[in-house]
């Protein structure tokens, strides 16, 4: 394990991390919008974000900077989730996972979600039911609708043997990623952000998911989701 500052940018972590990988860079360009750094006299770090960055736990690595939240961050090994002291906190044995204090936390949606109503300052996690749904919305649209065919184009193109790959599989998806572009586009009509003029946690939830594709050249998204991809904390509908 080793401590990552809260001062180094998730996007540098990711790109390191992905460097000593067999696939091209990773680097999701992910930096704090607000330039959070640890401050002195914060309270001692109780947070633990387990996971390799140049994975899904890259949100929660990408969140805890965000809100200049003191955190560990526990890169693991892939042999090591099915070991048995890994398995009593994520008995999946998958990552990421959370454990803040006594409390444990799967699932890199419900990580982040729960990091941001804890933690949450300047409307990050919104003040209304009705916002505080939106930001559910988006985040689990962005798991259903684009992930997938987003990760199936991925992984095929960078880590998988060229006599393995899966071609109809890759341009089903491609075909699949119109449709929800198309709604992602719309939905800004003509605020800034997803829910309005402030950057959120469903900004931050789902360009965490559109920024799969810098490494896509094949995939081409336009409008909100390319800002969202390209520059995830300023994603405006005339990006």
């Amino acid at each position: 394990a080793h401590l990552m500052r809260p001062r180094e940018s998730c996007g540098a972590s990711v790109a390191a991390v992905a460097t000593r990988t067999s696939a091209p860079s990773l680097d999701l360009g992910i930096v704090p919008a607000n330039g959070a750094q640890a401050k002195p006299g914060r309270p001692h770090v109780t947070v633990n974000s387990y996971g390799p960055a140049a994975s899904r736990a890259a949100r929660a690595l990408w969140i805890v900077h965000e809100l200049g939240i003191p955190f560990e961050h526990i890169a693991m090994e892939m042999k090591d989730l099915k070991g048995a002291d890994y398995l009593k906190i994520n008995p999946n044995g998958k990552v990421p996972t959370l454990v803040d204090g006594d409390f444990k936390l799967f699932e890199s949606m419900a990580i982040n979600l729960y990091l941001a109503a804890k933690h949450n300052k300047d409307g990050f996690m919104p003040a209304s039911l009705e916002d505080q749904a939106l930001c559910n919305q988006w985040s689990f649209w962005g798991m259903t609708e684009v992930e997938k065919p987003l990760l199936t184009i991925l992984i095929d193109m960078f880590m998988t043997a060229p006599d393995k790959r899966k071609p109809d599989a890759v341009a089903d998806s491609q075909k699949a990623l119109p449709k929800p572009f198309a709604v992602l586009n719309g939905a800004p009509q003509g605020r800034d952000y997803l829910l309005g003029s402030t950057f959120t946690v469903a900004d931050l939830n789902l360009a965490s998911i559109c920024s799969w594709a810098r490494a896509m050249r094949t995939v081409r998204p336009a409008r909100l989701e390319r800002s969202l991809i390209a520059s995830p904390h300023r994603a405006t509908a005339s990006g």
